[in-house]
């Protein structure tokens, strides 16, 4: 069954239906194909086009009060109106390629296309090994285009997405090898979610500043000349772009848009999917308390900060109740935490003070007492540091009931 062909080059709510005389062609040079496990075949495509300048009347969707409207400006770079896809230049496709495989996060792989999509200008596989279509995390069949061992070096943009943590562990060596070999010659490789482990076994990360899910974090940090920002959304490191869990696949794919084609069209592509163009604050605003040590002198001091924040938890204290130097509790936590004890006892607070704010209506003054900081204005420089938002912030952005979110309720 075909799908529906795209408007005029503006594909909206409100896009009307071309005209025979209409100024802009449209050459749809990608559908993914996604099987749905009942049976039925849905087409949501990534539909990345190609537009072109026409002879005739102006294109549907525009319109005398639409600045810069009109067949003598569809070359240009322009914004697009609310609902509207963007119009792009004609000019050679970027080549993506989407790395997948049984297991794979669906919004890892929707959230990047759909930016991409709507940005325009991109020729965009899913590449899978041996060709075969995949399953993902959530029972939705995704088709692939190529297979991985098929795919011609060199390409514009390498993307490697993730499996659920810590499912993602035991990716094909297949996958391994095709990532790698891609990857040396890509001009831009990138990766969503727990792809950046993916990128980390094919050596690709070696060297390189990198992010990845904050569940996953310390898995990452078990390459050892991977330098890992857990508190990251998105990093890159020359040609290397790392993003941390599922919806930051669409922070990443809008700064591959900003690169390839300015700020103000990776904007409009943000204000058109109702995200933030700049996520406020970074991924420790999600994140939960990293993996337990295996270090039992260390557990106890850990459980100790955990269970009483307000107490004194300085350094010599600590070391008192591991029953070990200071020089080697702070191996330890350096060694199994990849943090200093004073900065571990921080974010401690800090989740802490997260919960409190999450679930409770006590005065930021009243948190930070309960948690150790000992006043709000110590609490809002922790936060700072910590999640990159103020509790203030925090608190209006996540202690919200859901229910509030829908207007009349």
């Amino acid at each position: 069954m075909r799908g529906p062909a795209l408007p005029a080059a503006v594909v909206g709510a409100a896009a009307g239906r071309a005209t025979p005389a209409a100024a802009v062609a449209l050459r749809i040079v990608r559908r993914s194909m996604f099987s749905v496990c009942t049976g039925v075949s849905v087409r949501i495509g990534v539909r990345v086009v190609d537009v072109w300048r026409g002879t005739g009347s102006r294109p549907v969707g525009t319109g005398p009060d639409v600045p810069g409207s009109g067949p003598d400006r569809m070359c240009g770079n322009r914004r697009g109106r609310a609902g509207d896809y963007l119009r792009v230049a004609r000019q050679p496709a970027h080549d993506v390629v989407v790395v997948v495989h049984d297991g794979v996060v669906l919004l890892d792989v929707a959230g990047p296309l759909q930016v991409l999509g709507v940005a325009g200008g991109y020729r965009v596989r899913l590449a899978s090994p041996g060709g075969r279509p995949v399953l993902t995390d959530v029972g939705v069949r995704l088709r692939a285009d190529v297979a991985l061992a098929r795919v011609t070096a060199p390409v514009d943009t390498l993307l490697v997405v993730g499996r659920p943590f810590p499912a993602h562990t035991g990716a094909p060596a297949a996958v391994v090898d095709g990532v790698r070999r891609l990857g040396a010659s890509a001009a831009r490789v990138a990766s969503v979610c727990t792809g950046a482990l993916v990128l980390a076994g094919a050596g690709l990360l070696d060297g390189r500043r990198a992010t990845t899910h904050w569940a996953a974090c310390a898995e990452l940090a078990r390459f050892p000349r991977v330098a890992v920002r857990p508190d990251a959304i998105c990093v890159r490191d020359g040609a290397v772009l790392t993003s941390a869990g599922v919806t930051a696949g669409i922070d990443l794919a809008l700064a591959l848009v900003s690169e390839d084609h300015g700020l103000d069209r990776a904007r409009t592509v943000a204000k058109y999917l109702l995200v933030f163009p700049h996520r406020p604050g970074g991924q420790a605003q999600f994140g939960a308390a990293g993996p337990e040590p295996r270090d039992p002198a260390l557990r106890r001091v850990l459980d100790a900060v955990r269970e009483r924040p307000s107490d004194g938890h300085g350094l010599a204290a600590m070391a008192v109740r591991a029953a070990v130097s200071e020089r080697h509790l702070t191996r330890l936590f350096r060694r199994e935490l990849g943090t200093t004890p004073a900065r571990y006892v921080e974010h401690a607070r800090v989740r802490t003070a997260q919960a409190l704010l999450d679930t409770g209506a006590a005065t930021l003054t009243a948190v930070a007492h309960r948690c150790g900081f000992g006043s709000a204005e110590t609490m809002r420089r922790a936060f700072l540091r910590v999640v990159g938002v103020t509790p203030t912030a925090y608190r209006r952005r996540f202690a919200k009931p859901l229910d509030g979110m829908i207007s009349g309720r």
